[in-house]
């Protein structure tokens, strides 16, 4: 292989995952009659990237044996170039009367249309005013849910904030006998030097929780409780009234001032309806311990997922080349499967579908105005899809003010639209980046620096010889998951998922060199698949979306 090349793809990394529709727990049970500050987020900061690996033991497909996370202990050699969304977490109690406590840790992502399906990602026992940093996989507007259990298991309270756009400290306070009393006061901002405190003359965001009957109030004020046993020495004094992101007071996904907001509900992931410990190992949390979420999300896949999806392929085996990248879309509901139980791996991809997978999968500003198409009426079902993608750059008209929507794509059309939707440009010789494939000479002038672009960011997957980009072919949609996926892991939204058709991936440098230190995450009783082994999740693009809509899904209307 052309020395020239490596050195050019050693300069690039392959990033690592995202999460998933707004859970039932995400309406909201709130008291009244209070007011309440409404304030902005701040943009203004930069966050660390912080790296996890993982090792699975696994005895059969089924049975879950044993699972090991590693963490990063180390946080000094993380590059911190770029904004990039993440949180540390402290947790307090200013009694005394608590030395430890564990902090079941959920996802739910900001998508397109709203949030995410709630996903798990771990057990985490703290000491009192111990903390742990949490990177990768997060976006600006997506929720953390902690549900907090002393360590005899018993729930003792819940809390949820919004990621901010750079990194964050957040600090959850306890009462003094969280048992009986159980409320949580949330203080978090921007900590754009990571020092643990949040930066002058930014937004602190201040409120209360309180539970009763497994049902959570998003707290106006602290009128109604002795706020005094909440305050923790360093943090700022308790407000009249509540400081709340203004997703949480307003719009259709508001917390405060609405019904009820439930602790635990019959569709949500097991993990997150069983006891600490019984299900996956709970993590002990080691002074400066970090934890890579994107990698969380794929260890805890099986388990992690809301019981409202749907999980497993009959076509798509443990084995199968592209599984990983199959399950971890479908995770995030970007793809899903035919309601025959289905992948169909080997289907094409209509431009309709793939518009529907692109407005799922990419939040990102329109940089054109939308045109009429002549052949999608307002009435067809990947309308907006279309509408959409196209204002943000992922697909042109093919003639004219034609979209031809039933139009299938070849490899070529994939890898072009991925290129200029995410305005990717080449660097060095376009020539010897494109020299690792045996068929470079039949990529077209006009699309061989896009072509290059996406090969020094580790996005193009050639199955099943990675040296053959075979551009004129028809994709399949095995193949765009592939594609879509490593796009989505240039992004640094997703984990990295290694597999020997990523070309160069062998080649590309990791930027964050950072050493790890193992800890323990062990699933305990029989699961329907194994964690983090691919072969499950809901599917792709050619799919009927839940609940009946036709949009979005990416499978045209009739396909069965």
């Amino acid at each position: 292989m052309n020395q020239s090349y490596l050195a050019q793809m050693s300069k690039f990394v392959l990033a690592a995952t995202s999460v998933a529709i707004f859970s039932p727990i995400a309406s909201a049970y709130a008291t009244l009659g209070f007011s309440t500050t409404i304030a902005q987020i701040s943009d203004n900061s930069t966050s660390q990237q912080l790296l996890a690996d993982k090792k699975v033991e696994r005895r059969s497909r089924t049975t879950i044996e044993r699972q090991t996370i590693t963490t990063e202990s180390r946080s000094s050699s993380v590059s911190t170039k770029g904004k990039k969304t993440g949180f540390s977490l402290a947790i307090w109690e200013p009694s005394g009367n608590l030395s430890e406590v564990i902090a079941r840790i959920s996802v739910k992502s900001k998508g397109s249309k709203g949030y995410l399906k709630e996903r798990f990602l771990g057990d985490y026992k703290y000491k009192i005013k111990q903390k742990a940093k949490f990177a990768k996989g997060l976006k600006a507007s997506d929720r953390i849910v902690v549900r907090l259990y002393d360590v005899q298991n018993r729930f003792i309270g819940y809390s949820e904030f919004e990621c901010l756009s750079a990194n964050t400290t957040v600090n959850l306070i306890l009462s003094a006998k969280p048992t009986e009393y159980q409320v949580v006061r949330t203080v978090y901002g921007v900590d754009a030097d990571q020092n643990g405190t949040i930066d002058a003359s930014t937004t602190t965001y201040d409120y209360f929780t309180q539970v009763s009957d497994q049902r959570v109030s998003f707290l106006s004020s602290s009128q109604t409780f002795q706020g005094s046993q909440f305050q923790v020495e360093g943090l700022s004094k308790i407000p009249g009234t509540s400081v709340y992101p203004v997703s949480f007071t307003q719009g259709e996904y508001a917390l405060v001032r609405q019904s009820f907001v439930s602790v635990f509900s019959s569709d949500l992931a097991e993990a997150l309806q069983a006891t600490p410990g019984s299900l996956v190992q709970v993590i002990e949390v080691s002074d400066n311990s970090s934890y890579d979420i994107s990698q969380m999300l794929m260890n805890y896949r099986q388990v992690g997922m809301s019981r409202a999806l749907q999980v497993g392929f009959s076509d798509v085996s443990t084995d199968y080349w592209a599984k990983d990248f199959i399950a971890e879309l479908a995770s995030m509901e970007i793809l899903e499967g035919f309601p025959d139980g289905t992948f169909r791996p080997d289907a094409p991809v209509t431009r309709a579908q793939f518009a529907a997978m692109l407005r799922k999968a990419f939040t990102k500003g329109k940089i054109r105005q939308a045109i009429a198409f002549k052949d999608v009426s307002t009435q067809y079902w990947a309308y907006n899809a279309i509408s959409e993608v196209y204002q943000m750059g992922f697909l042109n008209a093919v003639i004219g003010k034609d979209f031809n929507p039933s139009q299938s794509l070849s490899r070529l059309d994939i890898l072009v639209a991925l290129a200029r939707g995410l305005n990717y440009q080449s660097s060095g010789s376009t020539d010897t980046i494109l020299s690792v494939y045996s068929d470079a000479t039949t990529i077209r002038s006009e699309y061989r620096s896009l072509i290059a672009a996406l090969t020094q960011r580790g996005i193009v997957v050639n199955y099943p010889n990675v040296k053959m980009l075979n551009v004129e072919r028809v994709a399949t949609r095995s193949e765009v998951s592939a594609l879509l996926y490593q796009a989505l892991s240039s992004t640094r939204q997703v984990a990295n998922i290694s597999s020997q058709y990523v070309v160069g991936q062998q080649q590309v440098a990791v930027e964050e060199q950072t050493e790890t230190s193992t800890e323990g995450v062990k699933p305990r009783r029989h699961c329907n698949q194994g964690i983090g082994n691919g072969s499950e999740g809901c599917d792709p693009g050619n799919s009927r979306p839940h609940g009946g809509s036709n949009d979005e899904g990416g499978r045209t209307p009739g396909n069965k």
